[in-house]
């Protein structure tokens, strides 16, 4: 079998021996010996995720090996590998972004403490029920993702 001589333009920043990257017209292009095998726009974070986690995965590079060239830590590399091998490729692009929010006010609990408001319940009585803390319930007035009835 004959080795392929790996041939990279000036402008790619090497991950290691065989693996580089660049970006042209707003698009990240990663080369293995020369040739392309993974794109992304430059915004597109999930593609980017999957594609780190993809390389690790197949034996491309190592995640320290990445890390060093992007200049990102470690355990993210490490995070996107791991969630290929127990999740799979679908699970980055089929998945519920929930960061940022509470995980135990869920809209339903929200849509029954803004009942419970309209029938003047108080926002102590209406935590200890839904089993949130007060200061959630009362963070979410002050938000005004719930509405106190006025007082007539």
């Amino acid at each position: 079998m004959q080795t392929q001589l790996p041939l990279f333009s000036e402008n790619t920043k090497m991950i290691n021996h065989t693996l580089g990257f660049f970006k042209k017209d707003n698009f990240v292009y990663y080369l293995h010996n020369g040739n392309p095998i993974y794109c992304h726009h430059e915004d597109e974070k999930t593609s980017y995720r999957y594609i780190l986690g993809s390389m690790t995965f197949n034996g491309l590079c190592t995640c320290s090996e990445l890390s060093k060239a992007l200049g990102i830590n470690v355990k993210n590399v490490q995070r996107y590998k791991k969630a290929i091998e127990e999740k799979g490729a679908s699970w980055f692009f089929n998945r519920e972004d929930n960061r940022g929010q509470c995980y135990k006010f869920t809209k339903a609990k929200l849509a029954e403490a803004q009942d419970m408001l309209s029938n003047n319940y108080s926002s102590y009585s209406i935590a200890k029920k839904l089993d949130v803390s007060e200061s959630a319930v009362r963070y979410h007035i002050q938000k005004g993702n719930l509405k106190k009835n006025p007082i007539i």
